[in-house]
């Protein structure tokens, strides 16, 4: 019982122990992660001051014009902008049409937001970052949906950032390739509208094509600009990309600094307690009455099986808590995820699981200590767990079966010296197919027998209980027939059966076969077609099997020497020919 308190105490202590190493190193992480961006940002800078030392001078100059430039075009693109703009207020403000102010006023607002998208534009390409990380995120409304998932948000947002920047090149190089298609298309507008100003129109179209080829224009100069400004953008981004290598060396190590330890610390303590728990368990099987039977108590089984669920939830709480501690949240939603798609796996095996539960606690319909089939063959079930154990004791086996395999079978209580198997090693049996030989393996997958003269034949077993065999080593009887002449037919049924069983039971003697048989005697069979049939009925001991055929070809010769002796007469089978006439009418 000591050990039993020790326990408790050791499980403590670890616990203990392992919450102050943990909250530490929450904290040091958290420390760290609170400088992050200012470490990063001296990074980022040290290796930006690295890489302008080592280019080249015309690299140098092409990396400092190419800004300035874009930033030019940026800023008359704006200039052009704010002028549309201006002019489709003056159109709103003369036009005298709903349906054309309303046109207006959608175009007007297309523009409003283009302007916007250029000042950000402007920003991002002076500043190299991306500003729209400083921006204020919108307030989102409340969404129940939402918040049933946010468990398992993070982990995908921890995909969504390992794929971040190669999703940001795929929409660049789409958006490049979108301004490519689009700029024919626009420059085709503006020599079209050029061409129909070189011929000869009135005033007031041509006042409106020459607005329409400004706008036109500026539409032009917009799709430059912002090719312009995504082909600088992933010019960039290509740039700061690193090679295969040191990404992967670099991912690794942070891996291994933070989500790799956190997972250790899981596993480890997953472990400490899987093994005090199996230890307390071990303890509990030597101490308390019941546990180390064979055959369990209902209460013992009822405990066992919430042990073993207790032991996988707290293990599995050890996990989610080691997570929470870290304030790791990737690693938290996995697990969550993981969790929540084990259960959403196992709810159409809820009655499967339920079966196996009443099977375990022995109140199922198949029970400890009683008889089932399995395979064709009965065994009797000795302990039903996981693995369920069951035995033949005539094979000599002992199986283990998973206990799903019980599902659908019914045992029944055991009948006292119910056989178990047809035979058992060494016995001699007969098969209807005329096969006679000793059992020297049998299992149930297949019986081999040896033959007189040391020949082998192999069965599976169930096409040898399918033989009808019949076994010889318990006891067995020979029937030998013995027909006689009907001159005798007044001896045939009383005086020559006696003299017929004297005789032979004398010849057993002095053969030496007295103390394997049983009994003998010789009967009147039956009034055949050309004889008067005797039969003699001998039992042997299950010994003499090996002797079987010796003994009946040794019956047919001592009643042929008993009929010689007493000049009985043998017939043999004939056949009468009956001649017919005709009558002469």
């Amino acid at each position: 019982m000591k050990s039993l308190i020790k326990i408790p105490i050791y499980f403590f202590f670890t616990i203990i122990l392992f919450f102050y190493c943990l909250n530490s190193f929450a904290d040091e992480n958290k420390l760290s992660s609170s400088n992050i961006d200012e470490i990063n940002l001296n990074t980022t800078a040290v290796k930006n001051e690295e890489n302008y030392k080592k280019s080249s001078p015309a690299d140098k100059n092409l990396s400092q014009k190419k800004p300035v430039l874009i930033l030019k075009s940026i800023e008359n693109l704006r200039k052009n902008l704010n002028k549309r703009i201006y002019e489709k207020r003056k159109k709103i403000e003369k036009s005298q049409s709903i349906t054309e102010k309303n046109n207006l006023t959608i175009e007007l607002k297309k523009l409003d937001e283009l302007l916007e998208e250029t000042a950000k534009d402007f920003e991002r390409i002076a500043t190299g970052i991306d500003t729209s990380l400083f921006s204020p995120k919108k307030e989102e409304p409340f969404d129940w949906k939402e918040e049933l998932l946010s468990l398992i948000k993070p982990g995908i947002k921890e995909i969504k950032r390992l794929t971040l920047k190669t999703r940001q090149k795929a929409n660049l190089k789409e958006q490049i390739y979108g301004y490519e298609e689009l700029l024919p298309y626009a420059k085709e507008a503006i020599e079209n509208i050029s061409d129909l100003l070189g011929k000869k129109i009135d005033e007031d179209i041509k006042m409106e094509l020459l607005q329409l080829l400004e706008e036109w224009k500026g539409i032009n100069f917009q799709l430059e600009n912002e090719k312009k400004v995504a082909e600088l953008t992933l010019l960039q981004m290509q740039k700061k990309e690193k090679s295969f290598l040191e990404a992967s060396q670099k991912s690794i190590a942070n891996f291994f600094k933070t989500k790799g330890l956190f997972i250790l610390i899981a596993f480890l303590l997953s472990f400490i307690l899987a093994f005090l728990l199996g230890l307390f368990h071990k303890l509990l099987i030597k101490f308390i009455p019941g546990f180390s039977g064979e055959k369990k108590p209902f209460r013992v089984k009822a405990f066992e099986l919430a042990f073993r669920f207790f032991t996988l939830v707290i293990i599995l709480f050890s996990i989610i808590f080691v997570f929470y501690s870290a304030q790791d949240w990737t690693l938290l939603s996995i697990t969550i995820i993981f969790i929540l798609g084990v259960i959403w796996a196992l709810k159409n095996t809820i009655p499967k699981l339920w079966m196996q539960s009443r099977l375990i606690l022995n109140i199922g319909p198949v029970r400890e200590g009683e008889r089932i089939l399995f395979h064709g063959i009965p065994w009797r079930v000795n302990a039903i767990n996981f693995y369920t154990t069951v035995v033949n004791p005539d094979l000599g086996i002992t199986l283990r079966i998973p206990i799903e395999d019980l599902i659908g079978m019914t045992s029944r209580p055991e009948i006292k010296n119910e056989p178990w198997f047809p035979c058992r090693r060494n016995d001699w049996v007969i098969l209807s197919d005329g096969t006679r030989g000793k059992v020297v393996s049998l299992s149930h997958e297949m019986i081999e027998l040896v033959m007189r003269g040391g020949a082998h034949k192999v069965y599976q077993t169930q096409d040898f209980l399918g033989l009808s065999p019949l076994n010889l080593s318990i006891n067995f009887r020979l029937k030998t027939s013995f027909g006689l002449s009907y001159d005798l037919q007044a001896d045939i049924t009383k005086k020559i059966p006696e003299i017929l069983t004297s005789y032979i039971k004398e010849k057993i003697k002095e053969e030496g076969y007295e103390n394997i048989l049983l009994n003998i005697k010789t009967e009147f069979e039956q009034a055949g077609g050309s004889s008067l049939d005797l039969v003699v009925i001998s039992d042997f001991k299950g010994e003499a099997a090996p002797l079987y055929n010796r003994l009946r070809r040794a019956t047919q010769k001592w009643c042929v020497e008993a009929a010689t002796i007493n000049n009985w007469d043998i017939p043999f089978p004939q056949l009468t020919v009956h001649k017919y006439q005709d009558s002469l009418f």
